[in-house]
């Protein structure tokens, strides 16, 4: 669901909370839990990500082609993304990038992390995937804190990026640039996926490119192209960082393999907790993948049934061999209303329509005092009638007027109204003004402090700042509220 607007008329709704919910009446998804791909506005990923904000910035990196991976909240389902911005130089062929970015946005694998919209415009070149929260392979593997990835892990990650490129494979994506450690994310349960922005090739004047030549498959050096079979050989690469935890050149690898001094690739952190057998056939493995000529290597179904032999804790959750707290923010989400949900996603006509219905019967059940004292009867009817016209503007949508009659009668001080305080909450974030919206909200639970809509609003103006736990934690509260009153 979403905003929608009538094929005969404008559309009400301003420019930085239009998406392609919004525009298009798509489904939130297509029954896989992942929303359908679209094409976003430059407008609205601007506003995901606070203005491109340094702060938001999760990954930088590409020296030949420049980009930038920034954490975004888009406005109009509150869902966090990772949103991926491209060199100027990069994609200089709009109608190029367009027919990759759709091609990849069909594929839908638990084992992805699967891309869900793009924006071609002004120059600019987007991307749109699910975020992972959890931080890259490389991250735990060369970079670990407290204790080291541990094996059973390790095992499952191979097995469930070679999972992803098999499911690729089949799909007509067979190949993926630049395959390494920090291209495999994990998930909020912990799970290892691949990114789906490797199926997207690096672009400039049409052309694609590894950036690091030290793990680049041969055939590409010796001819600049790569094949079919190129993934196996970076999918080799990836295996002997799991195997020994740092960085090792792949003909390196191949040598100490030759002179059986493999044993020497092993991380030492896994002495004591990987059986012999185990690691060698991890190691045979690796080396099958790095032959030199392609119809050498094995095939990605025989690397997916290698690897599957070898899972170890397989009915361990992921979440555990990772050693992370399980976020359960999904399964929160499942326990809120259908009200709250509404306002998770900002469906913004669907919180007008309420916020409307739902007229002034909070102010019956709130307790303040109305103080008329001193005035003249002129004063009351002219306070009253500008009551009157905000309501009326809030009905047809013109929300100019409606913000300022309720801010001229809420300045009047006669008396503090939470439904007034709440529509002009809803104005101000459709604004844009989602500080003050914010603001408005807070007041309305402080009148209130049992009125869900209170927290509703302010959860939907968190969600917006990108403030997620905040977001969450009042949708809780509103949906709490909201049982409580149903209760009785």
């Amino acid at each position: 669901m979403g905003a929608r607007c009538s094929k005969l008329s404008v559309c009400w709704w301003p420019p930085h909370f239009k998406s392609p919910l919004l525009e298009n009446g798509a489904a939130a998804d297509d029954g896989s839990g992942v929303p359908v791909f679209a094409e976003y506005s430059l407008d609205e990923l601007r506003v995901a990500t606070d203005g491109f904000s340094p702060e938001r910035i999760v990954s930088e990196h590409g020296e030949k082609a420049p980009n930038v991976v920034y954490r975004g909240t888009l406005f109009s389902t509150g869902r966090t993304v990772a949103i991926k911005r491209f060199g100027r130089s990069a994609w200089p062929d709009s109608r190029q990038f367009l027919e990759e970015a759709r091609a990849v946005g069909q594929l839908r694998s638990v084992r992805l992390a699967n891309l869900i919209g793009c924006c071609c415009e002004n120059g600019e070149r987007l991307l749109v995937a699910e975020f992972m929260p959890h931080e890259t392979l490389a991250k735990h593997l060369f970079h670990w804190e407290t204790k080291p990835l541990s094996w059973a892990m390790r095992v499952r990650a191979a097995f469930y990026v070679a999972q992803a490129l098999e499911y690729c494979s089949s799909k007509g994506r067979a190949l993926y640039h630049d395959l390494h450690a920090y291209r495999v994310l994990f998930d909020v349960d912990g799970n290892p996926r691949l990114s789906c922005f490797g199926l997207m090739k690096n672009s400039r004047d049409g052309k694609s490119y590894s950036t690091n030549l030290a793990f680049t498959p041969p055939e590409y050096l010796k001819t600049g192209r790569v094949i079919p079979e190129s993934v196996v050989y970076s999918f080799g690469t990836i295996l002997l960082d799991l195997l020994s935890g740092k960085h090792i050149p792949p003909s390196h690898a191949l040598d100490l393999i030759r002179g059986k001094n493999y044993l020497v690739l092993m991380d030492s952190c896994l002495e004591g907790h990987v059986s012999s057998s185990d690691g060698t056939e991890l190691i045979r493995l690796a080396s099958r993948c790095l032959q030199y000529e392609g119809r050498d290597r094995p095939n990605l179904k025989s690397v997916v049934s290698a690897l599957g032999n070898l899972q170890k804790d397989a009915s361990a959750p992921s979440h555990a061999l990772l050693g992370i707290q399980h976020d359960k923010e999904n399964t929160e989400r499942i326990l809120l209303s259908a009200i709250a949900k509404v306002y998770a996603r900002a469906d913004l006509d669907e919180v007008h329509e309420m916020l409307e219905n739902d007229g002034y019967c909070e102010d019956e059940r709130a307790t303040f005092e109305v103080s008329f004292h001193s005035w003249t009867g002129q004063q009351v009817s002219d306070s009253i009638l500008v009551k009157k016209h905000g309501d009326s503007a809030f009905q047809s949508k013109d929300f100019a007027t409606a913000v300022e009659c309720y801010s001229r009668f809420i300045d009047t001080g006669v008396m503090v109204s939470p439904t007034m305080l709440a529509r002009r909450s809803f104005v101000y974030m459709v604004l844009g003004k989602l500080q003050e919206g914010l603001a408005d909200a807070k007041k309305a639970a402080d009148i209130s402090p049992e009125w869900p809509t209170a927290h509703y609003l302010q959860g939907m103006a968190y969600l917006a700042m990108g403030m997620e736990p905040e977001g969450h934690e009042e949708l809780k509260q509103g949906a709490a509220l909201e049982a409580e009153r149903n209760a009785r």
